[in-house]
């Protein structure tokens, strides 16, 4: 006979919050709605807020290096290319004749 497979829970990290009893009662709601322990809805629901909050603010700050890189391409720009100026001249033919 076959054993079943038995899966652990690996998290040994406990967290603990007061909440008003409206909030919760809100929270128990949402989590019967979508299926899950309120534990879960809570730990999912905070995890992807969390990881959503980190990217926005990498994708809005420089890291110390890509500022350096930033800086100096602006202090010391690189020479403008062939197709650049030429485009450029496009530019300003095609504004000129308007």
């Amino acid at each position: 006979m076959a054993q079943p497979s038995i899966k652990y829970n690996h998290e040994t990290e406990r967290l603990e919050t007061r909440i008003s009893s409206d909030k919760k009662k809100l929270l128990k709601n949402a989590a019967e709605l979508s299926g899950r322990t309120l534990t879960d809805f809570v730990v999912s629901s905070a995890y992807e807020a969390a990881v959503r909050v980190i990217q926005e603010y990498q994708q809005l700050h420089l890291t110390a290096a890509d500022r350096d890189v930033f800086i100096q391409i602006l202090l010391n720009p690189p020479k403008a290319s062939n197709n650049l100026l030429k485009a450029v001249k496009g530019y300003k033919r095609d504004v000129e004749s308007k």
